[in-house]
């Protein structure tokens, strides 16, 4: 769907006037992100780990928890570390393994639910299951905290639980023994962005503050690569405590000791058989090379591998593991591709009209179906909720557009379900039988256009200035490079500009996907600039191959960036949308 472009307000001249040191192209994109006191431009433009991160003992429940971890590890108690089966999740596991280790536990364990066979979170039978195994405490990482029932059963087993969790809390919080969520009601902790890795984090410091001396030389910065790796993952804000954490553990993970990860950037292509990288690593291969292949294990057979690979110390399995993952994401990429054409056709022969789109398919993968979600409801900008008919249970995942936060209206639902959970924009979810998907339909829709009716929601492309390409630097890049790590909350700038004449065009990339488009400047300087995925149709209204040619004018949103090869460096400009003048 073709976006309305805004062109953000620059930044008033009060606020320039305040602070006089900033340049103007920096003031506005820090006013842009609502970044306006000294204290948080400082925070934000210079993130520093011994200043910006909190004390994990202002979590409200964490005191409790590290005095009944350290009980566990001097009474050789089973410990049992249950992670979800995505990298944020995965990530927050091997941080609490690793740690708990390191601090002498020698029966720890991790539990990383079957996506198919365990679903989300603590179930029931695993919870019995571990208590055959004379468990006596389970420290959940990424889930948790809905999960009230399994709590309780594990209570009735002799079972402690300490849930540390990020997402969306219930009506009813768990009896668990403690809990170490950033937005649970009442809680002290200041941040309240935190991924699922970066609350096992604060868990991770909190424990080695205990015990200094196996903190020494700062073991727990070495953390920090899965941190950057779980907060990109989970697409949390990149702000606050977050961002710092992120900016370190980029700096962690270009140098990380991780065999696994090392032979996991070699698989992508990211690393040279030297070991030597191609760039310095960013945000940007978290979110579309190293996370992927992560999720990609819990997605196509099961977390385990992912797990296995960033915990393992051998070589030749961290080669084989980075190997498997590879293949499973090639797998995920090919079946997501094929179930989003299904998709597309039932949405053009039953609902191109309908305001909130349900998509059923029988025996999809589970794994894949948030993904063709999230492609669908770009696609049309619509609520859309996909769910896999698997004999007689309905299993589902929904992405949603501003405005309309699936988490909350699923909770005035629950009758509905069997088990849910997620955030305002991503939810999964079990219908509570065949026969809830007519009620879920109407409910879900009745709610979204009461609450939706006064709303615009034609989806909006923010841009923060209009700009000649002729003024597009190396000046300006290493200005750009201070907002740096980007992602959510803090998107790479985008810029416009207009009335823009095509000198030469091409396809380009496996199966010519891609577009290649060199623009001649109002002074006659030739700039180049890419689309990725404009030639193939993929979800895209317009094949721009096809509808543009050499001569014609465009107007462009676009990204400034850098391409690197084979040792030489050069501006590059993505394009991000396009209008045919």
């Amino acid at each position: 769907m073709q976006k309305v472009w805004k062109i953000l307000d620059p930044a008033p001249k009060s606020f320039l006037e305040e602070h006089p040191e900033l340049p103007p192209t920096a003031a506005n994109l820090l006013y842009h992100r609502r970044i306006t006191t000294s204290e948080k431009i400082d925070e934000f433009l210079n993130p520093d780990y011994l200043q910006d991160i909190f004390d994990p003992y202002l979590f409200r429940d964490m005191a409790k928890a590290v005095e009944r971890i350290f009980r566990a590890i001097e009474n050789k108690e089973k410990i049992i570390v249950h992670g979800d089966y995505d990298a944020d999740g995965v990530s927050a596991s091997v941080i609490l393994v690793s740690t708990l280790k390191t601090l002498g536990a020698n029966d720890v364990d991790v539990f990383l639910p079957h996506r198919e066979i365990d679903g989300y979170g603590l179930n029931k039978y695993t919870v019995q299951t571990l208590a055959q195994q004379k468990t006596s405490l389970i420290i959940t990482c990424d889930c948790g905290v809905s999960n009230f029932q399994e709590v309780k059963i594990a209570n009735q087993n002799n079972i402690d639980v300490i849930i540390t969790d990020h997402h969306g809390i219930p009506e009813k919080l768990p009896p668990a023994f403690a809990i170490i969520h950033p937005l649970l009601p009442g809680e002290t902790y200041p941040d309240k962005g935190l991924c699922g890795g970066g609350v096992a984090f604060k868990l991770a410091q909190a424990l080695l503050q205990k015990r200094q001396p196996e903190n020494k030389d700062g073991w727990e910065k070495w953390l920090l690569d899965l941190v950057a790796i779980a907060s990109v993952a989970d697409m949390v804000p990149l702000l606050g405590e977050s961002r710092t954490l992120t900016k370190y553990g980029l700096v962690v993970l270009n140098k990380t000791r991780r065999i696994g990860l090392q032979k996991l950037l070699l698989e992508a292509r990211l690393t040279q058989e030297d070991g030597s990288k191609k760039r310095e690593l960013d945000t940007y291969n978290i979110g579309f090379h190293i996370a992927p292949r992560l999720n990609a294990a819990g997605r196509m057979n099961h977390a385990n591998t992912a797990y296995n690979l960033l915990i393992t110390e051998d070589p030749i399995e961290a080669t084989d593991l980075a190997y498997q993952l590879n293949q499973n994401n090639t797998e995920r990429q090919k079946s997501t591709e094929e179930l989003v054409k299904k998709a597309i056709a039932q949405v053009e022969a039953e609902q191109k009209n309908a305001p909130v789109l349900f998509i059923i398919g029988e025996g999809w993968p589970t794994g894949i179906i948030g993904l063709i979600a999230g492609k669908i409801k770009d696609k049309y900008y619509k609520p859309t909720l996909v769910m896999s008919r698997h004999e007689n249970e309905i299993v589902g995942s929904g992405r949603s557009v501003e405005g309309f936060s699936l988490i909350g209206n699923l909770q005035e639902m629950p009758e509905v379900f069997h088990k849910f959970g997620g955030h305002p924009m991503a939810c999964g979810f079990t219908l509570r039988d065949k026969d809830a998907l007519g009620e879920f339909k109407i409910k879900l829709t009745e709610k979204f256009l009461a609450k939706t009716a006064v709303m615009d929601m034609i989806p909006s492309l923010p841009v923060d200035a209009k700009i000649s390409l002729d003024d597009v630097s190396w000046e300006l890049y290493d200005l750009l490079s201070k907002f740096e790590p980007f992602g959510q909350g803090n998107e790479k700038p985008k810029y416009l500009a207009e009335n823009l004449e095509i000198y030469s065009l091409e396809p380009v990339g496996q199966e010519g996907k891609h577009l290649r488009i060199m623009i001649k400047t109002p002074t006659g300087k030739i700039r180049k600039t890419i689309g990725w995925s404009l030639c193939n149709g993929n979800g895209n209204e317009t094949n721009w191959c096809k509808k543009l040619k050499p001569g014609d004018k465009i107007d462009l949103v676009f990204e400034i960036g850098v391409n690197e090869w084979n040792g030489n460096r050069e501006l590059q400009l993505t394009i991000i949308d396009l209008k045919k003048c």
